[in-house]
């Protein structure tokens, strides 16, 4: 076997290389409220947890100039909301990730009902099974990107995956990003115990 070696840009885009080996991604449903209280949605799949205590999650948005409406509302109003995408919502989740004018929802646009939040302004996903309410932690420059870190004052579980009051992840149908149109279920599951 034969492996090249080299910086990221021998392999192509940097993007496509590390978008691609660093996979399945989870996605942020990212639900925030401009100060015209226009509520934007859109996907993000440079995600994950930061910490647990406190509880904070992260986002990146690629890209700095401008700032899309998602980062640019959630620095202002110090809030949004991360929408956990199941299988269900994957179309809907897909459709709003087009460029719309500043000023038009994803909301309205792609037709997704809203539930109100209880922290936050920002309104939820109504058929999220998991919405986690956040408040801005900080914000860091790296590089043309920008982390977005929320800490988590309120989380919304739906009943339906929950097993003796803990979120079970046998009823949770989450969806990771892969790279280009391509995403994967977490459908084919296998246990593997940690050694002591």
């Amino acid at each position: 076997m034969t492996h090249r070696h080299g910086p990221p840009t021998a392999f192509g885009s940097p993007y496509r290389l590390l978008s691609t080996a660093v996979t399945p991604r989870p996605i942020a449903w990212v639900s925030t409220t401009s100060a015209d209280g226009v509520d934007n949605l859109a996907p993000y799949s440079f995600f994950t947890v930061a910490a647990i205590d406190p509880p904070v999650v992260l986002f990146a948005p690629v890209g700095r100039d401008p700032l899309k409406d998602t980062p640019r509302n959630a620095l202002a109003s110090g809030e949004f909301v991360v929408n956990v995408v199941t299988r269900e919502l994957v179309e809907s989740m897909n459709a709003t990730s087009a460029t719309l004018p500043t000023g038009e929802s994803e909301f309205d646009h792609v037709g997704i009902e809203r539930a109100p939040s209880e922290r936050v302004d920002p309104p939820r996903v109504a058929d999220a099974k998991i919405a986690l309410e956040c408040e801005l932690y900080d914000s860091i420059e790296v590089g043309n990107s920008l982390l977005v870190l929320g800490e988590v004052v309120h989380v919304h579980v739906d009943d339906a995956v929950l097993t003796d009051g803990t979120v079970d992840i046998d009823a949770l149908d989450t969806i990771g990003r892969l790279s280009g149109s391509q995403y994967a279920t977490t459908g084919e599951r296998f246990a593997i115990d940690r050694p002591s």
